[in-house]
């Protein structure tokens, strides 16, 4: 029996440090849209430069297993050196890898992401992968996320799987290739989803542009989702049961890179839940945890065990969830 088992792609991630002097931003009025600009033609040079497990389903089972929750993942790779390193890094993570499917003839997804001014721009490979859900093992949680072309497939398979086995509980982070090619794919699965992670952004994708914060989860819950969670980078996070609402403020900290954050977050909040912890509480958790991350280079370098968040929840306890 796994605590949570998630479905989703995992990468090798190259994290690529610009300097400040060697790009620039371009932002709108509002400094809603930037665009981080290099010379065309030209040699770049970098500041520093690192390789890394990555992609949602493997930051969040990395995650989990850190804070004591059992956890395996679902996933396919290629049969390729960057396989080898992602399965090797599971193991060593204590992650139950027996459902990942290595594929011949495909190649592993990777990602190059720059960061710059401790922002990252993600540049992904997303291989064409004939996906297919595996027999699932007992577990609490189905954790779903990122995945890329024929996603469609292995959705309407995890529909008939939790049609079967209503008990287990989905928590959903569906990724941006996934919003942008099949939105409606996506909200067909909200009305079994138990717990949803979505930024601003994204939620606002999902339901349309609303008022306020309260109106924006509101109509998240309308679609059916139990538990809601709203994250706004570094302007605090945001949950709801669809009785209370909280905000969570950031910790002031200043962050290295912020690859990971969330689903450093998502970890953190999923094993409070998991752990039966309020949704005020998994809100410190998740803050705690993705204040880790973004303190390192890499989406797993800082994640914390239960120890580590706890003393950083002391450490900033004026910081506290606020009920709007």
């Amino acid at each position: 029996m796994f605590d949570i088992t998630t479905i989703g792609d995992c990468t090798v991630d190259t994290f690529i440090i610009i300097d400040h002097d060697e790009a620039v931003l371009q932002c709108d009025l509002k400094k809603d849209q930037c665009q981080l600009c290099l010379n065309f033609a030209d040699k770049i040079p970098i500041k520093q430069s690192s390789q890394a497990i990555g992609g949602n389903a493997a930051n969040v089972a990395v995650g989990c297993q850190k804070l004591n929750i059992k956890t395996a993942v679902v996933s396919e790779l290629g049969n390729d050196l960057n396989s080898l390193t992602i399965r090797q890094a599971l193991k060593a993570a204590k992650v139950n890898t027996k459902l990942v499917k290595v594929t011949k003839n495909r190649e592993t997804r990777y990602a190059i992401i720059l960061n710059y001014q401790g922002e990252r721009t993600v540049l992904s490979y997303f291989g064409k992968y004939k996906y297919s859900l595996v027999k699932l093992p007992e577990t609490k949680w189905l954790y779903y996320t990122s995945l890329g072309f024929s996603f469609e497939k292995i959705q309407d398979q995890l529909v008939s799987y939790l049609k079967k086995y209503p008990k287990i509980n989905l928590a959903m982070n569906p990724g941006s290739y996934q919003l942008k090619k099949n939105l409606k794919k996506i909200t067909e699965l909200l009305p079994r989803t138990n717990l949803l992670f979505v930024n601003q952004e994204e939620a606002i994708k999902i339901v349309g542009a609303q008022k306020n914060i309260t109106d924006l989860m509101k109509s998240l819950h309308q679609t059916g989702v139990k538990i809601a969670v709203v994250t706004n980078g570094s302007k605090g996070s945001y949950a709801s049961n669809g009785q209370n609402i909280y905000f969570m403020p950031p910790y002031p900290i200043t962050a290295i890179s912020k690859a990971g954050a969330g689903d450093a977050f998502a970890s953190g909040f999923m094993a409070a839940i998991i752990n039966n912890k309020n949704i005020d509480e998994a809100l410190t958790w998740g803050t705690a945890d993705a204040t880790g991350v973004i303190q390192k280079i890499g989406a797993e370098e800082g994640l914390m065990n239960k120890v580590q968040i706890i003393k950083t929840i002391k450490k900033y306890s004026k910081i506290k969830p606020q009920l709007i």
